[in-house]
């Protein structure tokens, strides 16, 4: 029987927004025996522009997962470089948990002495992308992390600005190897796809599309049994999420 992953993307999506986020696991990924389904979290539009704004994403995440794993699916994989919601989930859930900015940083560093991240605003990026890096204790490993300074709209992925994004990404790039001595480079949100191809095949180093990197990382786990260590992640002490209650109410 094929096993389920739940991608979960931490703002509301269309349905038709859901299957575009979808096409960013091209089919030369995926397996008859996974299923993979794309769903919105939470109520927040638009972009995280605050410390509140990323706990706000925090807690969608955490609903969805939860509400993920009562569905019967087999792992969550977080759709965002930020890994909102990982370590909570993992606490909470006993599927595996998985997400993109853990996954592809630790795999840059497999791969090579130091890597850089390339975002596209940095206002909203630096602090999502240096939260996981801080996270994983891996800022040592960090070459630079580099923005064209273009911000994105969440359901735009790009599209219609390609060209003129791809182009500036590219040099941004090409200034993270020569100045800052990255070997690896590593897309700074998931919703850059569109420009990974084009950059792997311009550039003379690795560069990791972090929403495949965690997909695949979430089948491995799942091919291997193997799960995140209850030990490091002590189980939830809560039966039923009740941080959810509305104010005033009583849980």
């Amino acid at each position: 029987m094929a096993k389920r992953i739940k991608m979960i993307v931490p703002v509301p999506f269309s349905e038709e927004a859901c299957q575009v986020m979808a096409r960013q696991l091209p089919p030369t990924l995926l397996r008859d025996d996974i299923e993979v389904e794309f769903a919105g979290a939470g109520r927040m539009q638009g972009l995280a522009k605050s410390l509140h704004d990323m706990a706000v994403l925090e807690l969608a995440v955490i609903e969805a997962g939860i509400r993920a794993e009562e569905e019967g699916f087999d792992a969550v994989c977080i759709n965002t470089v930020s890994d909102s919601g990982l370590a909570a989930l993992r606490s909470r859930l006993s599927i595996p948990v998985v997400a993109p900015g853990q996954a592809a940083f630790h795999l840059a560093c497999t791969l090579g002495q130091r890597f850089s991240v390339l975002t596209m605003w940095p206002q909203w990026l630096f602090p999502l992308d240096r939260k996981s890096l801080c996270e994983g204790s891996l800022e040592a490993r960090l070459a630079s992390i580099r923005a064209v300074d273009v911000r994105r709209h969440a359901e735009a992925l790009l599209q219609g600005r390609e060209e003129t994004v791809f182009d500036r990404l590219l040099e941004v790039g090409r200034r993270a190897i020569e100045e800052d001595g990255a070997d690896v480079l590593v897309l700074g949100a998931t919703t850059m796809h569109r420009a990974h191809a084009y950059l792997a095949e311009q550039l003379p180093v690795p560069v990791l599309n972090p929403g495949h990197v965690a997909f695949k990382l979430c089948e491995t786990l799942l091919d291997l049994g193997l799960n995140h260590s209850r030990r490091a992640n002590p189980a939830s002490v809560v039966g039923e999420f009740q941080a959810f209650a509305q104010a005033g109410e009583r849980v």
